[in-house]
């Protein structure tokens, strides 16, 4: 199994051991997403499995025509999401478990049958599959943080944080081009592992701006769960207030 797909199915566990013994109560406990209970994060999750299948598939026109069908037009990808969400809303909690964890299961299997340097469609455009992959396993991690939120319960950040952390800093121009706006030169992120270890990720040419601290934190901002300017991370260079507001690892 590749590495990412295995942290993929980690971050599954992770999730899906928080809620598997929950009560009514516990389902309908709001998340760290606004407007959204436990359930409705987990539901939406399921969902977007299903559309990453459709993707590994080669159908994920038709998938998005079906899932979009009578609803009013979306303004972004966030906004269909939510009335994605909308629709489903209510569904017995045992329903959305079941949906979420056999989803789950086939979407991984998927992955590890799936050549994962083959391209494939996503909303964002065309990507590799070991990308989508990763984006996977962000979105997952995202939610997981989200119920753990709404149920009080504290997570320790894991190695699985390398591959996030890896994607928001390679997806930086897109991050940057879906806001109109262009990078200066390159970035530098020099992040310090759950483990204690540095992790750094630049490429061959020198680094115009630098942003350097805590993993973990790295990745909540570009979860958009903690803005960068209050974040703690340093940033240096002439894309350094830019990167820490436009940073995403998701579409």
């Amino acid at each position: 199994m590749d590495n990412v797909v295995a942290a993929l199915e980690d971050q599954q566990v992770e999730l899906t051991d928080l809620v598997a013994g929950l009560d009514e109560a516990g389902w309908q406990a709001a998340s760290r997403c606004p407007g959204w209970s436990v359930a409705d994060v987990v539901l939406h999750l399921a969902q977007t499995n299903e559309m990453a299948m459709a993707s590994l598939e080669g159908r994920i026109a038709e998938f998005l025509a079906e899932a979009y069908a009578g609803l009013p037009p979306a303004a972004d990808v966030d906004e269909g999401a939510a009335l994605m969400v909308e629709r489903e809303r209510g569904r017995p909690p045992a329903e959305v478990f079941a949906r979420w964890r056999d989803g789950a299961s086939t979407l991984l299997a998927a992955f590890d049958d799936t050549d994962l340097g083959a391209r494939v469609t996503w909303v964002a455009g065309d990507l590799t599959a070991r990308t989508l992959a990763t984006t996977r396993l962000a979105e997952t991690w995202i939610h997981t943080g989200d119920v753990a939120a709404g149920l009080g319960v504290e997570l320790e950040p894991t190695e699985r944080l390398w591959h996030i952390a890896r994607l928001a800093w390679r997806t930086l121009p897109y991050a940057f081009a879906r806001e109109g706006r262009q990078l200066s030169g390159p970035v530098r992120f020099e992040l310090q592992a759950p483990n204690g270890d540095t992790w750094v990720f630049s490429g061959d040419e020198e680094p115009a701006t630098t942003v350097s601290g805590d993993a973990a934190v790295l990745c909540d901002v570009a979860a958009r769960r903690l803005p960068g300017a209050e974040s703690g991370l340093r940033a240096e260079g002439p894309d350094a207030a830019a990167v820490l507001e436009l940073v995403r690892t998701f579409a």
